[in-house]
């Protein structure tokens, strides 16, 4: 499951998608994740489903990708669906045993928060990370919060720092499944035992990676001194950010889907949260 997590990585493109404005993808992102917090009935669920997969077909990001990225989500689901589905009370009750009642309210609950979650995964990751370098994510994080320097907040460094720790989720995945091969290569079991026995396994492989990422920090630091770095002070780019007319059509797209999202709230539908 470590090899599945594919947070932070890039994949080229030469899609729609990838030559959107990193500035206005950030935009989308945010409006795009309120607008899956909006959805509350069917109607309004299935359009957040269908715009989810609709960037991954535009995107052109394969579906074995989206489908691995999802399986470090199996807990999280699996938790949210139990406590809906058990913790959920209502009208209609469908299974009654013990002192569980499971009722249909919980059922609809528990289906449209996985729908919730899967399709804010999808669309967020598609929409920005998937498809933007993290230079260019760099850049526009930068751009967009410049107003705050008038308060003498430290706007590079502080993107300069997101931007690092994004890029190096993969790197530190990728170090842990190598500490964790070499560990069961010496006997280590991971996988069997009580809950307490599994975490104090997981000792051996927590210290070296700790080890791993501060002698992969201060190599990072010698190596943005070596190349006289200073932060943001007359620092000039190789690419300037332009919006274009694809990025005004995409925010009025987005703009219609939210209005079309608030729109079917309002018309009748037999199941809603």
């Amino acid at each position: 499951m470590i090899k599945d997590i594919t947070l932070g990585q890039f994949f080229p493109g030469n899609t729609v998608v990838h030559k959107l404005d990193p500035r206005m993808k950030i935009i989308l992102t945010i409006a795009y994740i309120v607008s899956i917090f909006l959805a509350k009935n069917m109607w309004s669920f299935i359009a957040v489903v269908a715009s989810a997969l609709l960037l991954v077909i535009v995107s052109k990001i394969s579906f074995k990708t989206i489908l691995k990225s999802m399986k470090p989500l199996i807990f999280v689901l699996a938790f949210t669906t139990f406590f809906n589905l058990f913790w959920t009370t209502g009208d209609v009750l469908l299974i009654s045993f013990w002192k569980i009642n499971i009722y249909l309210e919980g059922v609809v609950f528990s289906v449209m928060m996985i729908l919730r979650i899967t399709s804010l995964l999808v669309g967020t990751t598609v929409l920005l990370t998937y498809t933007t370098s993290p230079i260019m994510l760099t850049d526009a994080l930068e751009r967009l919060l410049s107003p705050l320097r008038l308060i003498k907040l430290p706007v590079h460094e502080f993107s300069m720092m997101m931007t690092i720790a994004l890029r190096f989720i993969p790197t530190l995945v990728e170090e842990t499944d190598k500490i964790m091969s070499a560990q069961k290569a010496r006997g280590a079991d991971f996988e069997s035992g009580s809950l307490m026995r599994r975490a104090k396994a997981l000792i051996p492989i927590l210290i070296p990676l700790f080890i791993s990422a501060f002698r992969r920090a201060d190599d990072l630091a010698t190596a943005m001194e070596c190349r006289c770095y200073r932060g943001g002070d007359g620092r000039t780019r190789m690419t300037k950010l332009k919006l274009a007319l694809r990025d005004f059509g995409a925010i009025i797209l987005m703009a219609a889907f939210i209005t079309g999202i608030v729109f079917l709230n309002l018309t009748p539908c037999p199941i809603s949260m």
